[in-house]
Parts: structure tokens; sequence; C-alpha cells
């Protein structure tokens, strides 16, 4: 066999069995999420068995959403950050899913700030992504910071016009502003989209009595222009 046939037949053998190594770590990574909905402290386990054999990524990242489900999301957050900035992280994508990951790790840890901060992180990898434009609306929603939910809310609406969620949060935000017109509206439209969704229907309650008290009482005083 010439050289460069052998050089060929090694690059096709590495592909190979660098491929067969990505679908097994994916595997072993899907069975271990799996676990945490059921058993996340022997889900921890056996990420941590998997890290000392390698200390693979997917080890790392099951090892941090089961910390998480232990109720220890800052300490899952912090990693996940870590696994995202890693040599070994893997592409932009992953990247984002880890700082997204992370943004929820977050918010269920009461720090909305530090979930900005993740999600913006996964918008630069991956700019323009619906999904982590509503959640990053919803961390600016805990911060009070309206404006810039709905201006989120705005970009995720044009990428996907029939998102139910995004039209409640974009209503949540413009009743908390005062703007009580345009939240009824898209509460309707956020209707259209799920007619039975509960949240959606408290909502619309809580839109029409400020409605009925801006009537009574006249214009209701405006939360911050955030």
């Amino acid at each position: 066999m010439s050289f460069a046939a052998f050089a060929l037949y090694s690059l096709a053998f590495s592909q190979s069995a660098g491929e067969k190594l990505a679908a097994a770590e994916q595997t072993r990574l899907e069975e271990c999420v799996a676990k945490i909905e059921t058993d996340p402290e022997e889900a921890y386990e056996d990420g941590l068995a998997w890290t000392y054999a390698g200390n693979r990524p997917g080890a790392r990242q099951c090892t941090a959403l089961a910390l998480i489900a232990l109720d220890q999301p800052e300490e899952g957050a912090t990693r996940l950050q870590q696994l995202a900035n890693s040599s070994d992280g893997g592409t932009m994508e992953q990247r984002a899913i880890y700082l997204t990951q992370a943004g929820h790790a977050w918010i269920q840890a009461d720090a909305p700030d530090s979930a900005v901060v993740s999600f913006t992180n996964a918008l630069k990898l991956l700019p323009g992504t619906t999904d982590v434009l509503i959640d990053r609306a919803a961390a600016y929603l805990l911060l009070d910071e309206h404006k810039k939910a709905i201006a989120d809310l705005d970009r995720a609406l044009a990428n996907a016009p029939g998102r139910g969620d995004a039209y409640q949060l974009r209503a949540e935000a413009l009743l908390l502003k005062g703007d009580l017109d345009k939240a009824m509206l898209d509460v309707e439209a956020a209707m259209d989209a799920d007619p039975k969704n509960i949240d959606t229907l408290v909502l619309r309650g809580r839109v029409r009595e400020a409605m009925r008290v801006r009537e009574d009482e006249g214009p209701i005083e405006r939360v911050s222009d955030n």
C-alpha cells in the first residue's frame, strides 16, 4: 500500500472511530439526562464515574444538569458556563446549549441578572435564536427591564409569528408597562395560538381587570419604562 493510500485509509478510519465515539457519547448523555428525571442523585453518580473515566464534555454536562435537579442551580450553572468556555466544548451550537441551560439554572437560582448574561452569550454564538430571545426576555421581565424584554419578543415574533408563548410574555410586559390595549391584542394572539392555555386565561383576566380599573379611576400609573 502506497503512503498516500495508507494516509487516506488512516483518515477514513479516524473519522469512523470519531463518529462512533460521538454517537456512543450522545447515547450515554441521553441515558444520563433521562435518569435525571427519575433519580437525579444516581444520575449525578453516573456522571461522576463517567468523568473519572475520561472527563468527556457529555459527562460534565450531565453532572451539571444533575446538580441543578438536586437543587444546586448555582453550581450547575457555573459548571455549564465553564463547559461552554472550555477548549473541548464542541460546536457553536453545543456551547450555546450549555449557556442556555446555565441561564435557566440562574433563573431557578433567583439570579436573573446572571441569566441575562448567559442568554446574551448564547445569542452571540447563535444570533437571533428565537427560543433564546424568549428566554432572555423572561429574565429581563424578572429584572423589570420591560423595554428590553419587549424588544427581544419583537425579534422572536418576527422570526416565529405563531409563537403563543412569546405573545403571552409580551402581553405580560405590556401590562406591567400599562399599555393595556396592546397587552390585550397580544393576549388575543396568544389565545389564538393556544386557546386552552391556563396562564394566558389568567393573564387575560388580569388585563381585563386593569382595563376596568382604568375606566373607573382614569389611566393607571405606568411602571418604569425600562
